[in-house]
């Protein structure tokens, strides 16, 4: 067999495709690497449906360059972006597209180059990179293929030293990270990253990847959101959506000539393909400037007057300020609900909502202002990813917790300016420590803690205070940790594998020890954690 010199787009699209259902059959593997042993590991995950989301645009190519292929995978990572791990992910391909973008075929040396641009794109996108992370492993790999690039022209040759290195790095992650060390796992995220390069690799050596389910389709799954707006404004009832393919202007241009001709406008995209999301009461109109720019597919064309005629009542002007929240479970839902909260997308620990989930719950929301609560550390990238697509004043408030995102809507006052607000809402959160209680998936050591699988383990700031074998003795020791400094309120969230009698028992026994304190009981009914504690 003739090994490669350079590839065609054809060859480039397979690779992709190879590496997304490497990366998918084996995600349940890199999921289970959480360093902390808890059943909500999810950056397989993420990273699988951000290649599946990446995938969809493949599938939808017209032409197959090499510039077609990366720009795809580009532009479908980015929307389908989910948790860090997947936004890392999609920054890496935003880098990598935009050295190809005009490439008809690829060699090693400008795959090289292009997968270093996609590194110092990715660590760009990160405030504090960490070593030890996909970041590295990314890193070093690209140095590698730069190293070897001008004198290993075989891609097949090139890409199983890539691969080395890569696997070689992964290895050392744990002495890069201590909690990895003590975990005893390597980096999921790099772990992820190897097996794309693996995908890679085998489509070249003719083997196909065929997903373990096979009549199952790759899919981007999505959370739910939940739109509880009082009432919408109807002056513009047609949502209009579609995509341009190789547009003769840019999105700037287009967004110009849409100017006064709707609301909830979105138009985002590149020389390559350009995607077209607005309400408006001429849709005819908005396709007749979209088709001046080039050939429209994926039309889609909705009376929202006619979908939601019974519920939605007229509203002349915008909201000054509008909330949405990323929250998990019934009991937290009403309680950010009863807060104020507009828009609700249901998701977080266990399931990690996609840029795109975002941008569609801010360009749902008519208001001046836009605060998104987060609530957790593994959404706030895809909140500010999806804040930079959207042409609205929107404001990512950093909560990692839903305790954390209940303080900062307490701290909203509809009195003071967006500006302020937003930093009254990260003074409040400062405030704001989260425990949770969890059991343990596996076998691990963290912080010296020893844990067996099944134990029952309390998590806070970032670090496991305490195991055991009963909940509510683990819950209460992770509390008297949180409140060696003091407290005036503690707050209890009990999950759904919690009953009411249970979670008043628990309290009453706080009551008890801790008299200085307020204790206040809440159902949250989040999956996964029998607690989640407030203390402030």
């Amino acid at each position: 067999m003739n090994k490669e010199i350079t590839i065609d787009g054809t060859t480039l699209k397979r690779m992709f495709i190879n590496a997304a259902n490497t990366l998918d059959n084996n995600k349940e593997l890199v999921d289970s690497l959480n360093v902390f042993p808890v059943p909500d590991g999810d950056t397989g995950t993420n990273m699988s449906l951000t290649m599946s989301s990446a995938v969809q645009e493949l599938n939808m190519l017209a032409r197959e360059e090499v510039g077609d292929v990366v720009e795809a995978v580009a532009s479908g990572s980015l929307m389908g972006a989910r948790g860090n791990s997947g936004v890392i992910l999609s920054q890496l391909f935003r880098g990598f597209a935009s050295k190809l973008k005009n490439n008809k075929r690829l060699n090693t040396v400008e795959f090289a180059r292009a997968l270093r641009e996609g590194v110092e794109t990715a660590y760009k996108a990160v405030m504090k990179p960490t070593e030890g992370t996909i970041l590295t492993v990314a890193r070093e790999t690209a140095d590698r293929a730069n190293d070897i690039c001008e004198s290993v022209k075989s891609f097949d040759d090139f890409l199983e030293e890539v691969l080395k290195q890569a696997a070689a790095t992964l290895d050392r992650t744990p002495h890069m990270l201590k909690v990895l060390a003590q975990a005893g796992v390597v980096d999921a995220g790099g772990k992820g990253f190897l097996y794309l390069l693996l995908g890679f690799l085998k489509a070249l050596r003719g083997e196909e990847i065929i997903l373990n389910d096979r009549n199952r389709p790759i899919s981007v799954g999505g959370a739910v959101v939940e739109d509880i707006v009082e009432g919408e404004h109807l002056e513009f009832p047609y949502c209009t959506e579609f995509i341009i393919k190789n547009p003769k202007g840019d999105a700037e241009q287009l967004k110009e000539a849409y100017s006064g001709l709707g609301d909830c406008t979105l138009v985002v995209g590149d020389e390559r393909v350009i995607k077209v999301h607005i309400h408006t009461s001429q849709p005819g109109r908005i396709l007749e400037e979209g088709l001046r720019l080039g050939e429209l597919s994926r039309i889609k064309i909705e009376n929202m007057k006619e979908q939601h005629r019974s519920t939605i009542e007229a509203e002349i002007d915008q909201k000054e300020f509008g909330f949405i929240s990323v929250v998990m479970g019934e009991g937290f839902m009403d309680l950010f609900r009863d807060l104020g909260v507009d828009n609700i997308i249901q998701g977080g620990q266990t399931m990690n909502p996609s840029t795109q989930d975002i941008v569609k719950a801010i360009e749902s929301l008519r208001a001046k202002n836009i605060f998104i609560l987060p609530n957790n550390g593994n959404v706030i990238l895809a909140a500010n990813q999806a804040r930079e697509l959207c042409d609205k004043n929107v404001f990512v408030v950093p909560t990692k917790s839903m305790p954390q995102g209940i303080a900062a809507m307490i701290a909203f006052n509809s009195m003071r300016g967006a500006e302020d607000n937003f930093e009254d809402m990260k003074e409040a959160i400062a405030t704001v420590k989260t425990g949770q209680v969890t059991y343990a998936v596996r076998d691990s050591v963290f912080d010296d803690i020893k844990m067996h699988e099944g134990d029952i383990i309390g998590i806070a700031e970032g670090s496991i205070r305490t195991k055991g074998e009963d909940v509510d003795e683990v819950a209460f020791e992770l509390v008297s940790s949180l409140t060696e400094d003091g407290c005036d309120i503690i707050t209890v969230f009990y999950g759904e594998q919690v009953t009411e009698g249970q979670a008043e028992g628990f309290a009453d026994r706080l009551k008890e020890k801790m008299r200085d304190c307020e204790i206040e009981v809440h159902y949250g009914g989040q999956p996964v954690y029998y607690y989640v504690i407030s203390v402030e």
